[in-house]
């Protein structure tokens, strides 16, 4: 059930993207940044502070981190959703990913 709702989000952001010729939409513009720091705060940022010293934002500071493009930030919140068995929504998900695309990965439209 969860594949099939995460399927129907990506074909919705797919057919936003496709509504305009030529025009993509900025990364994650359907995300609420807002809503995705609450969440990350309350179930992020002690996990990513355990593995770091106390310093959650090196998750995504760091040189060597993993997410180069907005797919992967995406995939990455996925994958920690799935993970840890959180049960977030996709909409949830772009929230996430929408927020730590603002406060950290910065990717142009």
């Amino acid at each position: 059930m969860l594949r099939l709702a995460r399927d129907i989000a990506a074909l919705a952001l797919f057919a936003a993207a496709s509504a305009v010729p030529g025009q993509q939409p900025a990364p994650f513009a359907v995300g609420d940044p807002k809503a995705g720091k609450t969440i990350v705060e309350r179930d992020c940022v002690s996990c990513h502070a355990q593995q770091f010293a106390g310093d959650p934002d090196r998750m995504y500071t760091r040189p060597e981190h993993r997410v180069k493009t907005p797919q992967k930030l995406l995939a990455q919140v996925q994958a920690c959703n799935t993970n840890l068995g959180k049960g977030y929504f996709p909409e949830e998900e772009e929230n996430i990913a929408a927020y730590l695309n603002a406060a950290f990965y910065h990717f142009p439209p």
